[in-house]
C-alpha cells in the first residue's frame, strides 16, 4: 500500500469553508479513483492558521497516477483553492506501507 501525504494551510477565517472544500474536492476525487483505499484529514490550528494534513491510501503507484497524473509528486490543486488563500506544499510525500501484521 502507498500512503500519499499532503499539507496546506489557510488563514483561520477560512478554516471551516476550506474543510468542506477539501472534502468536496481532494477527498471525494481520491475516493472515486479505482485503487483508493480511503482518505484521512487532520486539522491543526496554529495561531492564525488552520493546517490541513491529508493522507490518502492507494493500492499501488498506478492508482496514485490515475489520481495525480504522471507528475504524481506534485500536489493536486483545484480552481477554487485560491478563494481560501490556501498555501499548499507543492510536493507530496509517498510512503510504502507494509499492511501485514507482524506478531
Amino acid at each position: 500500500m502507498i500512503v500519499r501525504t499532503w499539507h496546506g494551510c489557510v488563514p483561520l477565517k477560512h478554516a471551516q469553508g476550506f474543510a468542506l472544500h477539501l472534502e468536496e474536492t481532494g477527498v471525494n476525487h481520491a475516493r472515486q479513483i479505482t485503487g483508493n483505499q480511503g482518505a484521512f484529514v487532520k486539522q491543526v490550528i496554529q495561531a492564525e492558521w488552520a493546517h490541513f494534513f491529508l493522507a490518502t491510501y492507494w493500492d499501488d503507484l498506478a492508482s496514485v497516477k490515475a489520481f495525480a497524473g504522471e507528475d504524481y509528486q506534485i500536489a493536486v490543486t483545484y480552481a477554487d483553492d485560491e478563494q481560501y488563500e490556501l498555501i499548499s506544499d507543492p510536493y507530496i510525500f509517498h510512503h510504502t506501507v507494509n499492511t501485514q501484521t507482524v506478531l
